[in-house]
Formats: C-alpha cells, structure tokens, sequence
C-alpha cells in the first residue's frame, strides 16, 4: 500500500489518480480528518459552515501547500479561511461534495444511450448544499488523471483534479465560485502518466474566438423564445409533400463591415439583414454552413471542434438563438450543416483525447481521411456514436433549429472512400460497406425523427447507395432527402456547353428522370460548385453576356421545375461574378447592374410560383407529379412536360428551349382546350431578358400533338423557359 506521504508527494507533482480520497473530509477511527491543497495559502483554518465559527487550524504538513487537521466527532458542512499575500478569503472545498453522476446517468453513458448527454458532460453552472459553483465532467476512460484548469486556478493542474466514476469512464467535479464565462480545459495525464495537450471540453457550449481555444463556461440560458407557432405549424408540415426551397449561406462571407470588409457579421446583425434578405426572395429555409466551432476559417466549418458550441466568431449561443427565433419569426426554417464522418487534428481537439484512440478508429486504415487529413469517428464505439447523436438532439432542442443536412455521407458509408490499395480494410463480409456507419446512420434518423417529430434530415451523398431515404424499417438509412448530385453534375455540366453542342449531350437534360423517383431528393447548386476553379454559376455559361445571363435565368427556371426540392447557394440569386472566398463578402456591388436585378427578381418568382403552385412541389417524389410532353426532339434542343397535382387535378406546362435560335410556332400538346397563360417567361424584360414571347397567354386548339388531344403554339426565344397554366 502507498504511504500517505508518497500519496501527498504524488499530489504536489500533479501524479496523484485518486484525489478524492486524499482531500477532503474522511472518518478515521479517532473521528475525521481534513485535507486541503491550498499552494497560496500562507495559514488555513476549518469554518463550521452553520455557525461561522473557526473550528480549528490546519497544519501544513507538506511545504507546496498541503494541509491537515483531524478532529474528534462526525463530519459536518465547512469551508476554508485562508490566509495569503492578497489577504483573508472564505472558499469553498471542492473536495467535500457527492460524486455528480446519478445512477441512471452512469448506466446511461455506460451504455451509449444517454440522449441528453450534454446535460450531465460539459461545464454546467449549478447550486449544490446551497453554494454556487460550476460541474464538470469529461469522458476520457483511459486517462491516469484528468484536471480542470482555468484563469479561476492560474491554469494549475494540480488545484482541481477530478473524481473517476470508472462505472462509466468520467472525470467529475464541482468547483465552487462564480463561473459564467470562465476560460477552461482539461489537463489529462495518459494511461503512461505522461501529460497530454491541453485538452478542450468536447462539450463545451462556447469557444473562445480563434486562434484561441479555451472552453468557456456557458450559464443556463436567460433567452425567452418566441417561436411557439412556428414550431406547431411545423409539426403538422409533411416535408415531402411541401415546398422547401433552401438559400445556403456562409455567414462568415455573406457580407461584411469595416474599411476591408474585415469584420464578420454578429448572428444578431444577421437576423436583422440576412433574414429579411432571405425572405424577401421567397425561400422557405436558410441552410448554414457549419456553425460548430471550428479553428480554421478555411475549412468553412467542415472541420469541427466544438460539437455543441455555436462558433465564437458571430457571437455569444444567446445571439445564435436570437437568429434563429428570428428566422421563424419571419417564416424562414434554419437547417444546419452537420458533420459527423470526420474531426481535425488540432492539439486542443479530439484526437489521442485521453492518450488513446478513443474517438477515433486506432488503425489509420480506418481512422484516418488522408484526402482530408482528418480522424474518422469510430462509429463502432457505443459512447462515439451517442457524443454524436446527443450533439444532433442538441442542436434541434436547444437551438430549435428545423433540420440537419448530414456531410460527406458517402465517406461513411464505404470503407475505400478516398483511400488507395492497401488504406483500407474491408468489412466481415469481406466487402466494403462501413457496417458500423450505416447501423450509425440508421439509427441516427430513427433518434432524431422519434425525438423531434418533422426535423428534417438530409444527405450530402453522391453514390449510387439505395435506399437512402426510405424509412428504416423498410432497409433504408431514413433520411428525408437525399442531395441529388447526379442531377447538378449533369445539368451543370450540358449548360456550360455551347447552345449548339447541347443537342449532341441531350442525355444530360433527359437521364434524371430515369432515377429522379428513386430517393427524395434536393436539387443543389451548392457551395462546392462555385470554388476550387470551378467558376461561379454565370460564369460557367458560355458566350457574351446576352447568351451567359439567358442561359442562367433558363438555367434557375429549369431547378424550379424539375422535380425535387430547391437549393441555391448565396450570391447566386444575384449572378455573383466571382468565386466564393471565405475570405471575404459577395460583391453586392454588382446589384447595380440590371441584368442582376433581373436574375434576383426571376428567383424572387420562381419562389413565388414555386411555392404558391401545388402542381410544382406537391409531388417532387413519384410520377404522379411529372409527365414527358417531348424529350426526344434533341436535334431543336427543345423539351417540354407537365409538373401536375392529382389531388386537385391541377397542372403547369414546362418547355425549355436550350438552343441559341429561337422557334417560331413551336407546338407542345396539351391536355385540355382554352386559354394558356405565361406564369414565368425567362426572356421578359423584367428580368433582364430581349422581352420576346407570347404576349402572356395563348389558346390551346385542335389538332393537339404528342399524343394530347390540344395543342399549344408557342414563340420559345433562345435559352429561354415557359412555365404555362391553363386558364
């Protein structure tokens, strides 16, 4: 057995893995003894908590600060007296309050299934025995010993060494003082003894602002919310059957202030602009990038580090709230980029956290992104995948944000993603399906749609993976929607051909319709399109700006009617110029030009139409909502077809002219006699277009064609589109 002495020795040097049973009060046989380790102290005496009354005086029997008394009798609630260079204070003793962790809390962690993981984990201002102070507690179950430093301990390890509730692998205690908006992090000893980096909290609720890490300690939130109605009326929303047409924003460079545009926009600032901007042109949600915080402004928030933190860089969680309650205010869902598949290596982060490979997989062939340089979740590990579940729970219930659009599913879901021969192992089955991903996603969906009933959830994935939106019950992943990726490389790619080349790639219009049933998808032109030298959408387009403007417009009013939900990144509404910097703001300069305001004011209609007209969103999922008039007339580059509501047996006429010449008389068949009118012609002058039509409507007649007993005869202006209704 160690000597008391060498147990005291080992507590000077930071090394000892038991504190709790050193310091403290502890029955003996004569009665009880207090410890205390108090290295500024120059005297420490023992107050009766009840009374007030000094009790006795300690004796310092080591000379860094250690302190006893032993006294006859039971124990009783104290406090410290010391006595040092800045004067006389009362202080509480960590070391005299219960163990935190209810029983039902240690099972639950213990067993990977404690949904409100962030109410038990992290830094929680709290009163307990009737003092205030702040409990913390961190999952590192390899650790030899884990501290709490901060400014409240001059960064000492030594001060606040933590209780091991090895039931469940935690680290806890309850420092008494006042807390709210201390910097802290854990100072972890691995399992050889040896000190790691400094570790920040995985839960922590706040950051502080780059390059520096430190967690800061958030108290219960004052924030009254104000979006009751909104979250009613949202859970009566079948989001398959609804409108969703999502503006996707990089809040670090929608717009920026100062001389340079150097500074970031508050989250309260941008309630008060991007919000109203967003509703102005119609979208039913904003879609952030992610806004967990993150070290690297390059990443864009891809490479997280604080799971339950919103990033330091708009604000405080209150202000982030505030711009969300905001956004619902205004009728605008908030969805949430969310990263799951991988975490940076940062010193501060999760990597090595307890001087294993506890969050990530240990062999690199299967814990290591090389294309990103990143750690990959261990999925596997029942405690992994609930720190990720709770962090999804969290940001839906505490933050009442409306969805959660899941990043790089395809690297979850195959275990050669981005990696060579030889950088990867193959599953039990001997292929290469991540099992331990997909039973983490299956479940994921089961949780969350269980838990918050219409959140929504999506997936950035780009395989061919079945079933990624099918329930799980019926062996799908359960998402909601499915990003459609093959759609947006495809049309991107036959519009940036010359008008008259297009016709020779018409499989390129036509091929999304074979699969555009197959999933629930969203149609996204996303931030990943418009960098890397990949050119901004209008500057993808070819020839003169006559030619590169119409092809935009015919462009977005193509994603208006095809079939599937709509996204478009931020500065697309406006044919942005350039490339997207997180570097720096749009270039909302370019909003003089007409042409622009022209693009802006046709997205403004296309959500209008969008939204206002069932035919077009009621059944983005199954052919009962789409139906070919002309895909084969290749040689004019011309395609036509209905968007249709069986429900109310309304419909609207497509027909997309992608050639640079116009057609006179051009016939599209139709289903019924009368009169047509234009809902959207992209040529109109309004929007920036040489204003060439029909004169806003046109009478279906006999003889019909394309197997419709009516037909329309329409004028189809070059790189232009018709959205018709009849009358």
């Amino acid at each position: 057995m160690i000597s008391l002495q060498r147990r005291i020795e080992g507590l000077v040097r930071g090394e000892e893995d038991d504190p709790f049973a050193l310091l403290g009060m502890h029955r003996t046989d004569e009665g009880v003894v207090v410890r205390a380790f108090r290295p500024r102290a120059e005297t420490l005496e023992l107050v009766d908590e009840r009374s007030g009354d000094v009790v006795a005086a300690f004796e310092r029997v080591h000379p860094e600060g250690v302190f006893s008394v032993s006294l006859p009798g039971d124990g009783f609630a104290y406090r410290l007296r010391e006595r040092s260079m800045s004067g006389v204070r009362d202080v509480h003793d960590p070391y005299r309050f219960a163990p935190l962790l209810g029983d039902v809390d240690v099972w639950l962690i213990a067993e990977g299934r404690h949904l409100y993981l962030y109410d038990v984990l992290g830094a929680h201002v709290r009163t307990i025995d009737g003092v205030r102070g702040a409990a913390f507690a961190v999952w590192a179950p390899n650790a030899r010993s884990v501290s709490v430093v901060g400014d409240f301990n001059a960064w000492d390890g030594r001060m606040h060494a933590m209780r091991f509730r090895a039931e469940c692998g935690v680290w806890e205690i309850f420092i008494p003082g006042e807390f709210a908006g201390a910097r802290y992090k854990y100072e972890l000893a691995g399992p050889g003894g040896g000190l790691l980096p400094l570790r920040s909290d995985p839960l922590a609720f706040a950051s502080e602002l780059r390059p520096a890490n430190a967690s800061i300690v958030v108290p219960p939130s004052p924030f009254a919310w104000s979006d009751e109605g909104w979250l009613e009326a949202r859970a009566g929303i079948p989001a398959a059957d609804a409108p969703l047409s999502i503006y996707e924003a990089h809040l670090g460079s929608w717009r920026r202030s100062g001389a340079q545009g150097e500074r970031m926009f508050s989250y309260r600032m941008l309630a008060d602009e991007l919000i109203p901007y967003v509703c102005d042109l119609g979208f039913t949600h904003i879609e952030l990038l992610p806004v967990t915080e993150h070290p690297f402004d390059g990443s864009w928030g891809y490479q997280t580090t604080g799971q339950f933190a919103p990033t330091s860089r708009h604000g405080a969680p209150d202000d982030f709230r505030a711009f969300v309650d905001r956004a619902h205010a205004a009728g605008i869902g908030v969805i949430l980029d969310w990263v799951p598949a991988h975490f940076p290596i940062d010193a501060h982060g999760l990597g090595n956290f307890d001087g294993t490979h506890l969050y990530e997989h240990a062999d690199p062939r299967k814990g290591f992104h090389y294309e990103w340089g990143t750690y990959v979740y261990n999925l596997g590990r029942s405690e992994v995948a609930n720190f990720l579940i709770a962090s999804a729970l969290f940001w839906l219930r505490e933050y009442h944000v409306d969805g959660l659009r899941v990043d790089a599913v395809s690297s979850l879901l195959y275990l050669d993603y981005g990696r060579k021969e030889g950088q990867w192992i193959p599953n039990v089955r001997g292929d290469n399906e991540n099992l331990e991903a997909t039973a983490f996603l299956r479940t994921f969906n089961e949780i969350v749609h269980a838990e918050v009933p219409r959140a929504i959830t999506a997936a950035e994935e780009a395989s061919a993976w079945p079933k990624i939106t099918a329930p799980v019950y019926a062996g799908g992943l359960g998402f909601d929607f499915k990003w459609n990726m093959g759609w947006m490389h495809d049309t991107l790619r036959l519009f940036a051909r010359d008008p008259i080349a297009r016709s020779h790639h018409w499989n390129e219009l036509t091929f999304s319709l074979m699969y555009a049933f197959d999933e629930h998808y969203i149609l996204p032109f996303s931030h990943d399109e418009v960098v890397h030298l990949k050119h901004s959408l209008v500057g993808r387009m070819p020839g003169n700006d006559d030619s590169r403007f119409a092809a935009l417009r015919l462009l977005y009013a193509y994603l208006f009617a095809h079939p599937g939900k709509k996204l478009l990144f931020m500065g697309a509404e406006f044919a942005q110029e350039g490339e997207w910097s997180e570097a720096r703001s749009l270039d909302w300069h370019l909003l003089a030009d007409p042409r622009r305001q022209g693009i802006a004011a046709l997205v403004r209609d296309l959500n209008a139409l969008y939204a206002g007209t069932p035919a077009l969103h009621a059944h983005d999922n199954d052919w009962g909502g789409f139906e070919w008039i002309e895909a084969d007339d290749a040689s004019r580059s011309v395609a036509a077809f209905l968007r249709k509501d069986p429900a109310s047996g309304s419909f609207a006429v497509v027909v997309l002219n992608l050639s640079g010449i116009s057609y006179d008389s051009y016939r599209v068949g139709v289903p019924l006699g009368g009169t047509y009118r234009e809902l959207i012609n992209t040529d109109s002058a309004g929007y920036g277009g040489a204003n060439r039509g029909n004169l806003g409507k046109v009478e279906a007649l006999e003889p019909g064609t394309h197997g419709r007993p009516f037909a329309l005869e329409l004028y189809l202006p070059p790189q232009s589109a018709l959205l018709l209704e009849p009358v």
